[in-house]
């Protein structure tokens, strides 16, 4: 009984088992079967320019895909196209009726606006969205995660385009844009990335999405009034070609105008040409962007596969670069989905849950089926990369595909030229980035080449200047201080009002190099009794009133805050001006004419000398013999004897005599520079001030005169921190001369604190003041614009020029050296120490003079010493014998020295003795044989 209940319940639990296998095995097999069909929904304009491409090209894709069994694995792609007919509603609906559909992605739009709308769709039934044309860079953001991008963002090409505005030196251009997502973020990108090259958008000229001629008329004519030429056309692919037409019309596409174009342009041309041919004449000049294709032979193979569907009529538009990026569209998806479906099985879907208090949009969705494998494929589309028509198709973490860059185009007479290429690593150059990804060798040598030459509107390849005058009829008012003092540098005459000037000559002189007409106006700011503040005339440039001011102007940090300045044309800075009184000798600057060196050389020379002279006469000279202590005070007191006019030893030796003439040379060139160094000294410490230049001033507590309107005040207040009751204001140099005369004691001033221009004028007619110390302040004159003005860049280069071919030397010369150019007198500038390297030469010629007749003599000594050994050998008289004889043989130096220390007379005498001393003939013999 046990047995058989024990059996009955095995028979339950096998019943069960199998049960359950059963279910799970048809469960799995239902889950794992590869899907037959899978939906993939786009979602574009067709009538548009970027829209019958793509449509074909999203054709083509789908059914190579289909016809390829190894993408898919049997699988087929059911492709379901809806119009969004360039309307933001219409693409919502009609992504309402693909996603019913059950797709497991979109394609499309090619509008930001639309994919603005349609990814806010995709994000709640989690269904990827890859646009192929939508540029905008704020699609980017993290709002719209199901989002990608199979082209280049704008704000990658904007980057191109910043670049190729800094590359030809341009810093204002007027921007023309449609005002939509794409058309406002784009410009808005340009704005940000100009910001990093220290350029900008001088003005915006947005127009509506569908904008008619004369709006173009209008904002085209308002522009002439500006001062850029520099124009960037940012709008959607226009076939009618209508700013340009109307541009040529205006006379806008010759001249100085430059018109880029992002690659709306390019886009179009490429739809259009060569349809219409005739349409390049009227772009001649204009350059533009492209996206780069990397050439191979997939893309080849496609093109010429495109021109046989268009010979036999099957399409009717051109390709462009947004049908490829269309066509490798379809291609990432076909390949992320194989890879889904591999790893994760069936394609499912579910009824959304959301609550019933939602909004209105919300129940919509609500009845929307959600993808359940959205986010995993939304992961295999981020992991995709093959190889596509458009290059390696990959994606960055900004849901982007990596892209190659860009061509520069450039449109001359009737065809479109590739003048270079741009991309974010390299910048622009001859070759595409894949080439010199492959040769480094051309890579490096096509790196500092960029771009080849372009031509511009005006039919020229020499870079347009970008901008002009503002053509509104009125000159440039330029502001000029009216001067009552040193008005050589600036002032009014006053019968004619005419305003010239040192300052004046150089700004008129710079005008005529500039390659432009300026017209201009000088007006006069200040009252005429008192020079103005320059301070108030630098902030009315500021402040528009004045265009530019030209004058004696300082260019100062706190200046420079409101206002661009031109290159300086005058070095300056602040010195201080005192009076000259006479100061306590020094007791020893009898030694300041030469330096320690030099002093240590002269000691050594006459050492020398003395020595020369005396080996030179010991033998001939009894005034160099004696006992051994007269004959050293005679070595060192010889050469400076040489000082006075008679020496009580005199050389006899015709050697002796010549190094004497050579050393009385020397002597007479070292005592006549000694005396000329020493007068200018015992001059210039006559010129000396009890104030010893800013620092002994700021501590000496005493009153500092400075020029009415000069920035001295402010910086000796401001900087200094010297007390304003100090401050004693001085409009004229007759003012300075008589507060320097009558002193602290008197009324007057200690010193004056003034720019150097103006102290070098007034010191021109002064001997009693002079610079004390050194200058404290390093500036420079200049010319003061308005802000981001690019008439200072041409007047700064202008004033270079001047200052490379002389110019600005003459002017001064002109106006201030007409009774002799001011000489700058300063308490600090001693002359110079004489320095040891300046008398080299001469004390070379004397040391190598006096060493030849000291060779000489010792040559000379040898021989007769020679001369007198032989003889000995011959004459073996008992003197041979002698002590002195034996120590000779013995001591062969010390009997040298010992014979040539014997007077000249001697030594003849040894030689007629010797000579005296020799056999004589016997009788009747002959000395002749």
């Amino acid at each position: 009984m046990l047995l058989g209940r024990y059996s009955s319940t095995m028979k339950q639990r096998v019943i069960l088992n199998l049960t359950i296998l059963f279910w799970v095995f048809l469960y799995g097999s239902v889950y794992c079967q590869r899907p037959a069909v899978v939906n993939l929904g786009a979602i574009f304009t067709f009538d548009s320019v970027i829209g019958r491409a793509a449509k074909t090209a999203i054709e083509a894709a789908v059914a190579d895909v289909n016809a390829d069994p190894r993408v898919l694995g049997g699988t087929k792609l059911n492709l379901i196209m809806e119009d969004a007919n360039c309307s933001a509603f219409f693409g919502a609906i009609r992504a309402f009726r693909v996603i019913e559909k059950e797709v497991v992605a979109i394609i499309g739009p090619q509008s930001s606006g639309i994919a603005h709308m349609i990814s806010e769709i995709a994000n709640a039934v989690q269904v990827p969205l890859l646009s192929f044309a939508a540029t905008d860079p704020t699609l980017s953001a993290l709002q719209f995660p199901f989002f990608l991008r199979t082209t280049q963002s704008d704000a990658h090409q904007m980057a191109a385009m910043a670049d190729l505005i800094d590359y030809y030196g341009w810093k204002e251009v007027i921007a023309i844009f449609v005002d939509d997502y794409y058309g406002r973020n784009g410009i808005s990108a340009l704005e940000n990335e100009l910001e990093k090259k220290m350029s900008k958008i001088l003005h915006k000229l947005p127009l509506p999405v569908w904008f008619d001629d004369s709006l173009i008329v209008d904002f085209l004519n308002q522009s002439k009034s500006l001062s850029p030429r520099v124009y960037v056309v940012h709008v959607n692919p226009d076939p009618g070609l209508r700013i340009f037409t109307i541009a040529k019309n205006l006379q806008m596409m010759t001249g100085n105008y430059v018109w880029l174009t992002s690659d709306w342009l390019s886009t179009t041309l490429d739809s259009l040409y060569p349809k219409k041919p005739k349409s390049l004449n009227l772009l001649h000049g204009v350059v533009g962007l492209r996206p780069h294709i990397p050439k191979s032979r997939q893309t080849s193979a496609f093109v010429y596969r495109w021109k046989e569907m268009l010979h036999k009529a099957l399409i009717t538009t051109e390709l462009n670069v947004y049908g490829l990026y269309a066509y490798d569209t379809v291609w990432t998806i076909a390949y992320s989905i194989e890879k889904f479906i591999k790893e994760f099985g069936n394609v499912s879907f579910s009824l959304n849950d959301m609550s019933v208090d939602t909004r209105s949009t919300d129940k919509l969705l609500g009845k929307l089926k959600v993808f359940d494998g959205g986010t995993l494929l939304h992961k295999k589309i981020m992991e995709i990369n093959f190889t596509g028509l458009t290059g390696q198709v990959h994606f960055d973490q900004d849901r982007n595909v990596v892209g190659y860059g860009y061509d520069v185009i450039n449109i001359d007479q009737m065809a479109i030229r590739t003048v270079g290429y741009w991309t974010s690593l390299s910048g622009f150059s001859y070759v595409p980035q894949e080439i010199y990804k492959e040769d480094r060798g051309i890579y490096n040598f096509h790196m500092d080449q960029k771009l080849n030459n372009v031509t511009w509107p005006s039919g020229k390849t020499e870079t347009p200047r970008g901008w002009v005058i503002a053509d509104n009829g009125r000159p440039l008012i330029i502001g000029v201080p009216k001067r009552v003092s040193f008005t050589e540098f600036a002032m009014e005459m006053p019968d004619s009002h005419k305003i010239q000037g040192y300052c004046i000559d150089i700004f008129t002189e710079s005008l005529k190099l500039v390659p432009y007409d300026v017209p201009y106006r000088f007006e006069s700011f200040g009252d005429g009794h008192s020079n103005p503040s320059y301070d108030k005339l630098v902030q009315m440039v500021a402040d528009n009133v004045f265009d530019l001011a030209v004058g004696d102007i300082a260019i100062t940090t706190n200046r420079t805050k409101f206002v661009d300045f031109s290159q300086p044309y005058a070095a300056t800075g602040l010195v201080v001006v005192a009076p000259i009184d006479k100061s306590e000798p020094n007791a020893w600057v009898f030694l300041q004419p030469f330096t320690t060196e030099m002093w240590f050389t002269i000691g050594a020379a006459f050492v020398i000398i003395g020595v020369v002279i005396w080996i030179l006469e010991h033998r001939v000279n009894t005034d160099f013999r004696g006992p051994p202590r007269r004959q050293f005070a005679t070595i060192f007191l010889f050469s400076f004897s040489t000082l006075y006019k008679k020496n009580k030893e005199t050389p006899l030796s015709p050697l002796g005599r010549m190094v004497m003439v050579v050393w009385l040379f020397v002597l007479m060139v070292i005592t006549s520079s000694y005396t000329a160094n020493l007068t200018s000294i015992l001059t210039v410490q006559q010129l000396s001030s009890p104030i010893t230049g800013i620092d002994s001033l700021i501590a000496s507590n005493l009153p500092i005169g400075f020029q009415v309107g000069s920035f001295a005040y402010s910086y000796l207040t401001e900087d200094l921190y010297i007390h304003k009751s100090r401050l004693v204001p001085l409009g004229s140099p007759e003012e300075y001369e008589r507060a320097l005369r009558r002193g602290p004691s008197d009324g007057g001033v200690a010193a004056i604190v003034e720019e150097l221009p103006y102290v070098r004028l007034f010191l021109s007619n002064q001997s009693d003041f002079g610079i004390t110390g050194q200058s404290f302040t390093k500036s420079g004159w200049g010319f003061a614009f308005q802000r981001d003005s690019l008439l200072a860049v041409d007047i700064s280069t202008a004033i270079l020029k001047l200052s490379e071919n002389g110019k600005l030397q003459s002017l001064q010369e002109k106006w201030f050296c007409k009774m002799g150019c001011p000489e700058e007198r300063r308490q600090d500038a001693e002359p110079e120490k004489l320095q040891l390297i300046s008398f080299w030469g001469l004390y070379l010629l004397c040391g190598c003079f006096a060493l030849s007749t000291l060779l000489l003599f010792l040559l000379r000594a040898i021989w007769q010493f020679v001369r007198y050994k032989r003889k000995q050998k011959k004459d073996p008289s008992p003197s041979s014998s002698s002590p002195s004889s034996r120590t000779r043989h013995s001591q062969p130096i010390h009997n040298f020295i010992d014979f040539i220390d014997k007077k000249e007379e001697t030594i003849k005498k040894m030689f007629t003795r010797h000579e005296n001393r020799q056999p004589q003939p016997e009788p009747g013999t002959t000395a002749t044989r």
